[in-house]
């Protein structure tokens, strides 16, 4: 486990979100993600990378205490120091999310993100309490996860750059597709605090031109290989290699202002969203991404497994063209 300014230096590179896999039954498959941590390590050996569990990606929301807890300890067992592990700990309330917090620690996680309270949208002082309250907690480092999309706030530059001060306080995951916010986020924080591009390759090639050191990223999943290509060549300023690397990727784009510039259909996680609507939500499609990503870890040989309700799987049919996308991608053998 290393200390707050230690893990500072070493959040750059990829940041993989991991997928928690589980059963037909429904059951977590521990085993299952244990292997596919030991794959990601492989890939990853001597590469800027990141482990990220019980995320946005894994699920988080749907898990029991229990369940948190052995996900967590068996991810920081596998890696053993070998790359830092920030585990998502975010609960609505403070106290539950200190907790959680204070359980990353003890089985040696490197930090936290909490991704902003969410339900009640509170007050900027009540989150900046709440990030203070989870940093005194702790001695490890702690990652503020600035979703609007998920908590229906958004923390602003200033508020953060409080935060900032903390000694404990590392990084802001930030979510927003604007360059202009995320740009205005780094000159309030840094170098205080490291500011992480939270919608992975598909907005990193904008912000990696402002020195963005890494970006968190579901595709390394299954794809880590091609994260790391991007990551690298924006580190070489070669912006010509990351542009056609982020075109490759277009089947998998879901911001609507991107997917609504391209041709279309050209996404196919835009159009499989748009396939299982009416969405309950009012921000458009359904969210299939959990299901796709899941099935395209099945479909390369790793362990992807269900979704939990309320969320769906995709269809036959789909998961058929799926497989043709990642045969032109070329994961399949």
């Amino acid at each position: 486990m290393m200390g707050p300014e230690e893990l500072k230096q070493k959040l750059k590179g990829v940041f993989c979100v991991q997928m928690t896999p589980f059963k037909q039954d429904g059951s977590l498959d521990l085993e299952g993600m244990r292997s596919n941590t030991r794959w990601l390590l492989e890939h990853a050996e001597g590469q800027d990378f990141v482990f990220v569990p019980e995320g946005s990606n894994g699920e988080f929301f749907v898990q029991s205490e229990d369940e948190f807890k052995a996900v967590v300890e068996m991810v920081c067992e596998e890696v053993a120091g070998r790359h830092p592990v920030i585990a998502g700990t975010a609960q609505a309330g403070t106290r539950e999310t200190i907790k959680r917090s204070q359980f990353a620690q003890s089985v040696g996680a490197d930090g936290v993100l909490v991704v902003l309270p969410y339900y009640v949208p509170p007050e900027e002082e009540g989150v900046y309490r709440h990030y203070r309250a989870i940093a005194e907690s702790i001695d490890i480092g702690v990652a503020l996860y600035n979703n609007s999309l998920v908590s229906g706030c958004w923390l602003r530059p200033p508020v953060v750059a409080r935060l900032a001060e903390i000694p404990n306080f590392v990084a802001v995951k930030e979510n927003t597709s604007s360059v202009l916010s995320f740009r205005m986020m780094q000159k309030a924080v840094e170098p205080n605090a490291v500011v992480l591009c939270g919608r992975g390759e598909e907005i990193y090639p904008f912000v990696a031109r402002f020195g963005c050191p890494g970006f968190v990223s579901f595709l390394s999943n299954f794809m880590p290989g091609r994260s790391l290509e991007m990551y690298r060549a924006a580190r070489e300023e070669n912006y010509e290699e990351v542009d056609a690397l982020h075109e490759r990727l277009i089947p998998f784009f879901k911001d609507p202002e991107i997917v609504g510039a391209l041709p279309p259909g050209a996404s196919f996680t835009a159009r499989l969203n748009a396939a299982h609507g009416p969405s309950a939500g009012l921000r458009g499609g359904a969210s299939m991404q959990f299901a796709s990503m899941k099935a395209a870890m099945d479909l390369v040989g790793l362990h992807g497994g269900c979704v939990r309700l309320p969320m769906l799987e995709i269809a036959a049919e789909e998961r058929e063209e799926l497989r043709g996308i990642l045969a032109e991608q070329g994961l399949l053998d």
